[in-house]
C-alpha cells in the first residue's frame, strides 16, 4: 500500500508514513561513478547478502555525523528481523579483512525492493563499501526482474546515483505493477 513504519527517536514510537513526493532510484538510469566502478573492479569487498541480517539493521541504527537520532528502534529492528526470518527481509553486506564494514537493507515483494537504510564504517576501511552494496543490489534486482526499488525519500547521498522523487499517485501505479510480478523472488545474490 506504499507505507513504511518509523520510529520517532524521542519515545520509539512507531508511526506509519507515505510521503508525496516520494522517492525512488529507477533500475535503468542507475549511475555510477569512476571511482565507484574502479572499486567495484577491483573487488575491495567481499560483498554477501543475509549473513548478518539484524547487525546490519544495528549498524543502520548507529548515529551518524548531523544525524545523531535514529528512526530504528527495537521495535523496528524486531519486526524486520521476523520479516527477514520469514524471507521477506533482506541485507546486503561488504566484508573487509573479515569485518563489516558497510551494508543496506530493505523488503523484498514481488517485483518491488524497499530500500530502508544503509551505512558504511570508513574508519575501518569501509570507505565506499554502502555504494559497493548498492551496486550489488542493483544488479541484482536487474537480474532478478525487479522494477521497483523504493528509497523512500531522496538526498544528496542518493541523487548521485539517480534517484529520484514521483508524485505518490505515479509511485502508486509503480508499486502496483511491481507487486503484480508474482514471477519474481529474491534468490540469491
Amino acid at each position: 500500500m506504499g507505507y513504511f513504519p518509523m520510529a520517532e527517536p524521542e519515545t520509539g514510537e512507531v508511526h506509519w508514513y507515505s510521503p508525496d513526493p516520494r522517492g525512488h532510484l529507477p533500475l535503468g538510469d542507475f549511475r555510477v561513478s569512476d571511482s565507484l566502478a574502479k572499486t567495484v573492479r577491483r573487488g575491495v569487498f567481499e560483498v554477501r547478502a543475509d549473513t548478518v541480517f539484524e547487525e546490519v539493521m544495528r549498524q543502520c541504527a548507529m548515529p551518524r555525523p548531523g544525524q545523531p537520532e535514529t528512526w530504528i528502534s527495537e521495535a523496528i529492528i524486531a519486526a524486520y528481523t521476523e520479516l527477514h526470518r520469514r524471507g521477506w527481509a533482506h541485507s546486503v553486506e561488504a566484508w573487509r579483512g573479515g569485518q563489516l564494514v558497510g551494508g543496506l537493507y530493505g523488503v523484498s515483494i514481488h517485483g518491488a525492493f524497499f530500500g530502508e537504510s544503509m551505512f558504511s564504517r570508513p574508519e575501518i576501511g569501509g570507505t565506499d563499501s554502502s555504494k559497493v552494496c548498492l551496486v550489488a543490489l542493483i544488479e541484482h534486482l536487474r537480474t532478478r526482474g525487479y522494477s521497483l526499488l523504493d528509497t523512500q525519500f531522496v538526498n544528496a547521498h542518493l541523487e548521485q546515483f539517480g534517484c529520484v522523487v514521483i508524485a505518490r499517485e505515479a509511485y502508486l501505479q509503480r508499486l502496483d505493477e511491481a507487486l503484480r510480478k508474482t514471477e519474481v523472488s529474491w534468490g540469491r545474490l
